[in-house]
């Protein structure tokens, strides 16, 4: 019998939405029941994107919501003006055969609209991006090489969680990780102590506004300590991740990290082998890594002291599964960086100015 996850696990429909919100587009319809994603639907408007719901009845589960969606696109087309929109299928719609397609030419808007054909029966989440962005590059908004780029990024991120994150048990007990002052003060002790080390950003898009302000406090804390600065901000990636990427790199200098940068902020799955080759070359006797540091496989951190930071309550025994002797978990950092255009302070990165 295969591997079944017996906890939580991302929906392909939001994932589909999050994608079309790094696209850039205005409006998203789900078209289903009004209560499907709707914790992320919210959320997802706090960062700008509108989030409308075509909210089907019990009886168009029977008949057919093409209408009412025509009814929502005519609607959303005339009071909000979008430049993109993007309609997200959901279980509802895929069970009824719904051609989404056809209804938004139907609607006889004039506005660029892609139709998502999607619903939460995947095992892996990543088909709710991959279908976004297929929608994306047939209707023109990305290239071929940028499908092919992020194809490749989406498995790299699935092999990272199957193979040593939330994908690689059948359950996984949450767990609000290691004592952060306890963490801190050993953090300290060993940037002060003279001993080399390697402070990381591999971060996960948008939770790169707080996780960037780890490595700030460390910083701040220990100015002068032997500590080489990496972080996954280069300048690739759909519109707002490579925005984002730019203004945390651009703070980040600012405040006086000095930086090193070493992939993009959606490669942080992809990115484990060369950020290992960096760690093999400095050779530091600590590691403080923040965001994904199970993408960094563990030949390349066996022997270093590692401070993890992952904001997945489900991340932590894994990752001490792996070696990482501190793992810490910044609780909802996700919805505290939604909707921001500046680095957040993090909950470790205050323990570590308060004790420094």
């Amino acid at each position: 019998m295969p591997l079944r996850f017996m906890h939580p696990r991302p929906s392909s429909i939001v994932a589909a939405l999050y994608t079309a919100r790094d696209l850039e587009v205005d409006v998203a319809i789900l078209h289903g029941p009004s209560g499907c994603s709707f914790k992320h639907a919210r959320l997802l408007e706090e960062d700008g994107m509108r989030v409308l719901t075509t909210a089907l009845a019990d009886n168009e589960f029977v008949f057919g919501g093409q209408k009412p969606l025509e009814g929502v696109l005519k609607y959303a087309e005339a009071h909000f003006s979008p430049k993109k929109m993007a309609v997200i299928g959901t279980c509802v719609s895929m069970i009824i055969g719904e051609d989404l397609a056809s209804a938004i030419e139907s609607a006889g808007i004039t506005t660029p609209t892609i139709a998502v054909d999607i619903h939460a029966g995947f095992s892996e989440n990543i088909a709710g991006v991959l279908a976004t962005l297929d929608a994306a590059k047939e209707a023109g908004w990305i290239t071929g090489d940028e499908l092919s780029r992020q194809h490749q990024l989406m498995e790299k991120a699935n092999e990272v969680e199957k193979v040593r994150g939330a994908a690689s048990q059948e359950y996984i007990e949450p767990s609000r990780g290691d004592l952060k002052h306890v963490a801190a003060q050993r953090l300290i002790g060993c940037a002060k102590s003279g001993a080399k080390g390697v402070a990381i950003l591999n971060a996960k898009k948008e939770t790169a506004y707080m996780f960037a302000d780890e490595l700030i406090a460390l910083h701040d804390a220990c100015p002068n300590a032997d500590i080489t600065y990496i972080a996954n901000l280069d300048n690739r990636g759909l519109p707002k991740v490579r925005a984002d990427a730019q203004r945390i790199r651009d703070e980040m200098k600012k405040r006086g990290v000095p930086l090193e940068v070493i992939g993009a902020l959606d490669e942080y799955g992809a990115n484990g082998d060369a950020l290992g080759a960096r760690l093999r070359e400095l050779a530091p006797s600590f590691a403080f890594i923040v965001g994904v540091p199970h993408a960094i496989p563990p030949e390349y951190t066996n022997g270093i002291e590692c401070f993890s930071v992952t904001n997945g309550p489900r991340q932590v025994a894994p990752l001490h599964a792996i070696g990482h002797q501190h793992v810490l978990v910044e609780i909802d950092l996700h919805p505290k960086t939604l909707g921001v255009r500046e680095i957040v302070e993090s909950e470790f990165g205050a323990v570590i100015r308060s004790l420094a």
